[in-house]
């Protein structure tokens, strides 16, 4: 069997796992997507007085200050992941979890890690792959009448952007090590996520992105193996809900498709 015939017994499949689950993808997506702000809004009630001394500690703005730093993190995301699993306002609701994200990368430094500031922005496409999926296109005076120029809309750009940034989360994932294991991972995970990034056989892309990820992630990331008593629990937990958000963001490009700046876009013209 030749590769061609090989790769569109898989695009078959991928077509059908989606075609079969086109109803559950969307709300799959978007709870995935939206599991790191849930999960670390939970953390901030739980983690309350710890998180006001941190910042307390850390800028010296008092006790008040600290407060509504851990007030505005629990009930912004929380408010936001209940907004955008409802379907209600959620061009809001991610405009909130944009704004979290900013204060968390300056109230936490984060910047200063790379690590950490790259899955901050690779969260940041997967809110903007939301974001383009629920924006309603404005009306036009030639409604009705086919567009002959799709890439030119402010959602296809939306899209494109979105999953530029959710590369830069593979690249924190990335073993610069001679090992074979690590070479493989290397090769297959680059050569995936460049396809979903430039948009070439994006749904077989994405899918496969997934799985490899969901593969990675529990594998590396299993912090419920870790006693709660240690520090290294809270690292993997972080990890962990940060990459099923990415993986979130990948099933919406699965649901979606890549929009209209893609390689399979052009090949339709």
């Amino acid at each position: 069997m030749s590769s061609n015939d090989l790769m569109q017994k898989a695009e078959d499949l991928a077509d059908k796992v989606i075609r079969h689950s086109k109803h559950v993808l969307p709300h799959l997506a978007r709870f995935c997507l939206v599991s790191t702000f849930f999960e670390d809004g939970i953390r901030m009630w739980f983690q309350w007085s710890e998180q006001r001394e941190y910042i307390d500690h850390q800028w010296n703005c008092g006790w008040i200050m600290g407060t509504m730093f851990v007030l505005i993190n629990l009930c912004g995301q929380l408010a936001g992941c209940f907004m955008i699993l409802a379907r209600q306002k959620v061009e809001i609701a991610v405009g909130l979890l944009f704004g979290i994200i900013l204060l968390q990368t300056l109230a936490y430094q984060v910047f200063t890690d790379l690590k950490f500031f790259l899955r901050s922005l690779a969260l940041s496409g997967g809110l903007i792959l939301l974001l383009a999926e629920s924006r309603q296109e404005a009306r036009s005076i030639f409604a009705g009448l086919p567009s002959l120029d799709n890439t030119n809309k402010p959602k296809t750009y939306m899209q494109l952007t979105g999953r530029v940034l959710l590369l830069l989360m593979y690249l924190t994932l990335l073993k610069f090590d001679m090992s074979l294991y690590h070479i493989v991972f290397n090769l297959f995970g680059t050569i995936l996520i460049m396809l979903v990034t430039v948009g070439y056989k994006t749904k077989l892309s994405a899918l496969c992105m997934v799985l490899f990820l969901l593969i990675i992630n529990v594998y590396e990331n299993a912090f419920w193996m870790v006693p709660q008593w240690k520090a290294m629990r809270d690292f993997l937990k972080y990890d962990f809900f940060q990459t099923m958000s990415v993986i979130g963001g990948l099933l919406l490009v699965v649901a979606y498709g890549p929009g209209g700046v893609s390689l399979d876009e052009k090949k339709k013209w």
